[in-house]
């Protein structure tokens, strides 16, 4: 046998390789092109518009609330300082209002005393020294026949502080409610949060299924979910 005849088959078989090879992606594009991609139905294309919509929709509504629930915590840290606050100048006032009562009784004591030794010169230059809460409880005690056991007794007896001490604790009290009001409305944007992320949750699986079905119905529960939430909200109170 020749070598001719060895070579023979082989360049055969690359010819048919390499024609095979040049004929392949002109059968392969032709085949793309006569089976082109099939056109959407309707009904999806409407349920995509939806949840983006939702979605975009959700995601705002999501970023106001994180915005609102980080307003009213901080208002409610504002107010908590405050009725602190308050507390301490109330229990300086209570404290102050002590130790004028401790002075009125220690002059009322000195009164008690002379008048008890019939000195009368005694008596009018302690009544002097009294301080002016003292003297209007003194007089209306005295006018009154002296009924009472003390001029303490009297109702006309206001040491000095006790009545800023009452509205400091009234106004701490009040500031302490508020600053609850506070923390609990915070906490309610913060659920509300929680409740979008739901919304985001079941709008972004409503386009992961096989079946249309079960992609309408997760978009649905999306919806309802968002109207109730953006319902809910409308209610809340607005912190700038």
């Amino acid at each position: 046998m020749t070598t001719a005849a060895v070579l023979r088959p082989i360049l055969v078989a690359i010819g048919t390789a390499v024609a095979m090879a040049e004929t392949k992606p002109e059968s392969v594009s032709e085949k793309a092109s006569e089976s082109p991609r099939a056109p959407r139905q309707w009904p999806t294309e409407v349920r995509e518009i939806i949840a983006v919509f939702v979605l975009s929709v959700t995601a705002i509504l999501t970023a106001w609330c994180g915005f609102e629930a980080s307003k009213w915590s901080g208002e409610m840290s504002i107010q908590f300082s405050e009725a602190s606050g308050d507390r301490i100048r109330a229990s300086d006032a209570a404290s102050e209002a002590r130790d004028a009562r401790q002075v009125d009784l220690a002059i009322y004591a000195q009164w008690v005393d002379a008048r008890a030794a019939g000195d009368s010169q005694l008596t009018s230059y302690v009544e002097a020294r009294f301080t002016p809460e003292f003297a209007v409880a003194f007089d209306a005690w005295q006018n009154n026949g002296e009924t009472l056991k003390s001029p303490f007794n009297e109702p006309s007896y206001v040491p000095a502080g006790q009545v800023q001490s009452r509205e400091l604790s009234a106004q701490a009290d009040e500031k302490f409610a508020t600053a609850l009001q506070s923390n609990q409305r915070g906490d309610n944007y913060s659920l509300l949060t929680v409740l979008f992320a739901l919304v985001l949750f079941f709008s972004a699986m409503s386009s992961r299924n096989r079946f249309p079905w079960v992609d309408w119905f997760l978009l649905g529960l999306a919806v309802v979910i968002a109207i109730g939430g953006g319902i809910i909200l409308a209610t809340y109170p607005v912190l700038l």
